[in-house]
């Protein structure tokens, strides 16, 4: 078999309907020869006999017996993809169908040897909740040492193999913040290149991995720690509020809004406020053109990819 042009990683537990559109997304790119390594980190459900349903020569199946984290379950991909580029996808989220194509020329027309593009939220329906254009490249790696200014977590990003085995795989001892902490090396070696364009669909559900706001906030120092930076502590504090109001979960975010102020963000007395009268004033994004004009472009494609064809599994 030769080689394929990307590798993309698919670590997942015991979520088999949504690991299904994730697949269909990832084999239905578009003008780039791929391998998919489902890494199964331990699921209890159908996850093996959904695999097992998709005919398709391109999927490698890894079951783990003993759950790991995603962090481990990705390195174990690492360490068996055959490409050139490596892919991340997470397996409640979607791709664009030209999503690995255009990063890949990107890169190759930048002479960067990582990337990311756009993203949209969108509900478990794959409604669209939320979205707007990501940061340039410029201002990722400017921000990058104060917060994750990479948009969409993992699911985004494509790195060439080479560098990835330069600057090191995911840290499996970081629970929440493993992206942000590879993304910190990444940036480090080079400047990202990107596509501004809507290319992934992360989903909002009650169980993300980075809705566990305390985990998160509480490996902070870890990361600062690491690479002898100044974290941005009320940018942390706000966007761990915002989840608690996603979660309808008013009175943790008022909490979390009040560490941001005692952190140094004033304003965020004010979204106190909001928070108890008219949370979905905070959790509203503010329309725009641009905006607007985003949420459009990815309705193009998330269009097609909720409608499953006939005898796809799931």
């Amino acid at each position: 078999m030769t080689e394929p042009e990307v590798s993309v990683i698919v670590p997942t537990r015991n979520r088999s309907q949504r690991l299904a559109m994730a697949l269909r997304s990832a084999l239905e790119q578009e003008g780039v020869d791929l391998e998919v390594i489902v890494v199964d980190d331990g699921s209890t459900d159908d996850t093996e006999e959904l695999v097992a349903r998709i005919d398709d020569p391109r999927i490698r199946y890894v079951h783990r017996h003993d759950p790991g984290g995603v962090s481990l379950a990705r390195n174990v991909g690492i360490q068996q993809a055959r490409g050139r580029w490596i892919a991340f996808l997470d397996d409640d989220d979607v791709w664009a169908p030209t999503k690995l194509s255009r990063q890949v020329a990107a890169m190759v027309a930048q002479g960067r040897t990582w990337s990311y593009a756009g993203e949209v939220l969108v509900d478990a329906d794959l409604r669209i909740v939320a979205g707007s254009p990501p940061p340039p490249p410029e201002e990722v790696v400017r921000r990058i040492e104060r917060h994750n200014s990479v948009p969409a977590g993992a699911s985004n990003v494509v790195v060439r193999s080479d560098r990835l085995a330069q600057v090191g795989a995911f840290d499996a001892s970081l629970t929440i913040g493993e992206d942000w902490d590879l993304w910190i090396r990444l940036a480090r070696s080079g400047p990202p290149g990107w596509v501004r364009s809507p290319l992934v669909a992360i989903s909002q559900h009650g169980a993300n991995a980075s809705r566990d706001a305390d985990a998160m906030l509480g490996q902070l120092d870890v990361i600062a720690q690491r690479y002898g930076i100044r974290v941005d502590r009320a940018r942390h504090y706000r966007w761990a509020a915002w989840l608690a109001l996603l979660e309808g979960r008013r009175g943790r975010a008022i909490r979390y809004y009040a560490r941001a102020v005692g952190a140094g963000d004033p304003r965020s007395l004010g979204r106190a406020v909001l928070a108890a009268v008219w949370p979905g004033a905070v959790t509203r994004r503010a329309s725009s053109d641009d905006a607007d004009a985003w949420i459009a472009e990815a309705r193009t494609w998330l269009e097609d990819v909720s409608i499953s064809p006939s005898g796809w599994p799931g």
